[in-house]
């Protein structure tokens, strides 16, 4: 059976604490099946395609339950194992090992070429990008927290929403997923 995931953003950051028991509980309120949390950030996974307006009822299920907004990035498992392989930097896997963090940015929409350029002018010797689909690659080179770069400075510079996932986050989901995390990817990712 297809699984999807809901990438969550604003769950246990920021002064927010929410149990996963109950990100479970407002998912199977609107009728979804085989409800798993995966660590403790807001990735919820669950049985079946994702139906027209899922993103919607679930961001407003949770805005009743938690009193602030969550945005939420759905997508199919084999997208979110596709998004794990990808290798979006020359020398990948030598400078992800080495790099301070390698996130994922999720998205609603492609970037737009204005948003793309907003995206590319964080880039420094310390922190690159590359967009591929409704995903963009940063690869820091110290932690996280020396970087200037943020989902919220994104989201401020481009206007869009975004939530962050660590890489490693990411392929341990699709091996869970479909056990293939490091496969070679199937898209080449745009940037410098």
């Amino acid at each position: 059976m297809p699984r999807t995931v809901a990438f969550l953003r604003a769950i246990n950051v920021g002064g927010h604490v929410v149990r996963m028991e109950t990100l479970r509980e407002v998912s199977e309120s609107l009728g979804l099946r085989g409800v798993e949390t995966f660590l403790a950030s807001g990735n919820l996974v669950f049985d079946g395609a994702a139906a027209a307006g899922l993103r919607e009822r679930l961001e407003a299920a949770l805005r009743a339950t938690l009193g602030y907004d969550v945005a939420v990035f759905l997508r199919s498992g084999s997208e979110a194992a596709a998004i794990a392989r990808c290798r979006p930097f020359p020398e990948a896997d030598q400078a992800a090992a080495a790099a301070g963090a390698f996130c994922v940015g999720f998205l609603d929409a492609p970037l737009t070429p204005v948003a793309e350029r907003a995206l590319m002018a964080f880039h420094t010797e310390l922190d690159d990008f590359r967009a591929s689909g409704r995903e963009f690659y940063w690869l820091c080179r110290v932690k996280q927290s020396e970087s200037a770069f943020t989902a919220g400075a994104f989201e401020k510079a481009t206007g869009l929403r975004a939530t962050l996932r660590g890489m490693n986050s990411l392929r341990r989901l699709a091996e869970r997923l479909e056990g293939t995390p490091n496969q070679a990817p199937a898209r080449k990712p745009r940037g410098r």
